[in-house]
């Protein structure tokens, strides 16, 4: 019987796939910074309303009633009795602001009707002039 021949390979740690791999992560990380940006307010889908105008262009403190319950000043969470305050001290920094009321669209498991009314009544009572955001109307309303 003829004995098989074995050669003895010295074993080596190939670099370039490992290489490989981190640029791929290195790259991937990279793109997913580029694609954060930083929003103004939050981006919500709009309630439509039919009575609405369009806005001038100015600054805005936004208040965004969320389909979770939350309520944000800007892009922070607010307690529901500290809204006025928080508003005031905006308004006082930004004295020309308009301030608008955005009701995120959306089915939700919070009554959001309260918290609307109870929004709208801290404003108007510490004499702030609110504007309710919505997006344009589908159509006209017949005029009956």
């Amino acid at each position: 019987m003829r004995p098989l021949r074995r050669t003895d390979h010295d074993t080596r740690v190939e670099m370039m796939p490992l290489i490989d791999v981190v640029f791929l992560l290195l790259t991937f990380f990279i793109y997913a910074m580029v694609l954060m940006v930083r929003a103004e307010v939050l981006p919500v889908p709009l309630e439509s309303y039919v009575s609405g105008t369009a806005a001038t262009p100015r600054q805005i403190i936004s208040i965004t009633i969320a389909v979770d319950g939350n309520i944000y000043v800007g892009k922070e969470i607010v307690p529901f009795d500290e809204i006025g305050e928080a508003v005031l001290l905006q308004s006082k920094e930004i004295p020309e602001a308009a301030i608008y009321l955005v009701v995120e669209d959306g089915e939700s498991s919070v009554d959001r009707g309260p918290l609307l009314t109870g929004t709208w009544d801290q404003l108007r009572s510490n004499g702030l002039e609110i504007f309710l955001v919505g997006a344009p109307a589908l159509e006209e309303p017949s005029n009956k």
